[in-house]
């Protein structure tokens, strides 16, 4: 890998009527770059120096902070390499980083990760995105209020003019995600991103695509880590003459998408350490008196516990068929049991891997035996009560019975089984979202 420094700055031209105002353009110091956005590139002769220029003569114009514009070069066979170096060479605050390996994920990370700038991001080199999204795509990520931030083709606002193929295969792909990786973001693919350097530092050496599901990648984990993920409206005019080629990159997203679902699924990726303190940053608000997590927690354990009650009733008729009450009735709640342990260890309190698992189910096998005595008494009162009560009535009566277990369970969960001084670990928000 190769590297291009930025030539010293000139003072700039005035502005003509009618342009913005330019920025105080003072020879910043390394450390002075706020903004360092990447244009990776491949054998893009044609198209690199008037997006070079266009994006330069923009942020002179229209960014306060200092910037840099970094062309990453992914093993160019053509001119690229000798228009990159001229424009560095012509133009202050442009850099060029030469690699030798193709791939556009392996060119963001990089430079990102040798880059100095507190704020990256990249664009692709057609610049179909319109440039007045810039702004509110970093404004977030240098506030501190965001971890990353993308333009979005497909949110309310959006104005985007492209093909019916195209079109068809980014909201098909979306869809995707959605569906298999729980991606609640609108828009994995467009070229238009920024991440906060500090969150980079954690997220990259976790992303192993090198190509173009790299961003994909990036943002499931980030999603997953409940980073905060800023989107932006954006204006997007499509490029016919673009190199990328759909149906193998459609291909190689695939098998992204089951790589890292397989991952997910299996808990292999340390997800805790990425996952952003809730009161890291002053502006954050939660509501006074609401233990952490509380509000989120309910709703799965609530979701899980509808599920293992359908599962346990079903469960208890189908033994009921060949045996006695309380028989059919300890058989399927220990089952259901074990199976609402396992469900809420991993989606209610968010625990994943094989740590401490035995000792989870163990706490949870004792939560059991507290529902079974309720669920047990239940039954005993019932029989003493009405002699031979109906199938309807015992189902009913349980039902009730769970529902008084189930708030009890869900304390000592929270309190005892998962509690974060039994995990061994200091005490961590797990944020639901914006």
């Amino acid at each position: 890998m190769t590297t291009t420094q930025p030539t010293q700055p000139t003072q700039p031209t005035q502005p003509g009527p009618g342009s913005l105002p330019a920025r105080e353009h003072l020879c910043p110091r390394p450390t002075d770059t706020v903004l360092d956005v990447v244009v990776p590139v491949h054998n893009e002769e044609t198209d690199l120096e008037p997006c070079v220029r266009r994006l330069h003569a923009y942020l002179v114009r229209t960014f306060p902070y200092g910037f840099r514009v970094t062309v990453a070069d992914n093993a160019s066979t053509d001119r690229t390499p000798e228009i990159a170096a001229a424009l560095a060479a012509e133009l202050p605050d442009v850099a060029v980083v030469r690699l030798e390996r193709k791939g556009r994920g392996r060119a963001l990370r990089t430079v990102w990760t040798g880059s100095d700038a507190p704020v990256l991001a990249y664009m692709d080199v057609d610049l179909s995105t319109d440039l007045n999204a810039l702004l509110p795509l970093v404004a977030p990520l240098i506030s501190g209020h965001s971890d990353l931030a993308i333009g979005t083709r497909l949110g309310r606002g959006s104005r985007v003019v492209r093909g019916p193929r195209r079109e068809l295969i980014s909201r098909g792909y979306n869809l995707i995600l959605r569906g298999s990786l729980a991606a609640r973001f609108s828009d994995a693919q467009c070229g238009f991103k920024a991440v906060r350097a500090d969150v980079a530092a954690r997220l990259l050496p976790l992303v192993e695509d090198g190509g173009w599901f790299f961003d994909t990648e990036l943002l499931v984990l980030a999603e997953r880590a409940g980073l905060r993920i800023h989107e932006v409206p954006v204006d997007w005019i499509d490029d016919p003459d673009s190199t990328v080629r759909i149906w193998r990159t459609a291909t190689d997203d695939l098998k992204g998408v089951w790589r890292v679902g397989r991952a997910l699924a299996g808990g292999a990726l340390p997800l805790e350490r990425l996952a952003r303190p809730f009161g890291d940053d002053p502006r954050d608000r939660r509501v006074p008196g609401v233990p952490r997590g509380l509000p989120s927690q309910l709703v799965g354990f609530c979701a899980v516990g509808v599920l293992s009650t359908l599962f346990y009733l079903a469960l208890y008729s189908l033994f009921r068929l060949g045996t006695g009450a309380q028989a059919a009735n300890a058989v399927a709640l220990l089952l259901s049991a074990v199976a609402n342990t396992a469900a809420n260890r991993r989606l209610t309190f968010g625990v994943r891997g094989r740590d401490l698992a035995v000792r989870h189910h163990a706490q949870g096998l004792v939560v059991f035996a507290v529902g079974l005595v309720l669920t047990s008494g239940s039954l005993a009162a019932l029989g003493a009560a009405s002699g031979t009560p109906s199938h309807g009535t015992e189902l009913t009566v349980l039902v009730a019975a769970n529902l008084a277990a189930t708030v009890l369970r869900f304390l000592l969960l929270r309190a005892w089984v998962f509690s974060e001084r039994t995990q061994g670990s200091p005490p961590q928000d797990r944020p639901t979202g914006d």
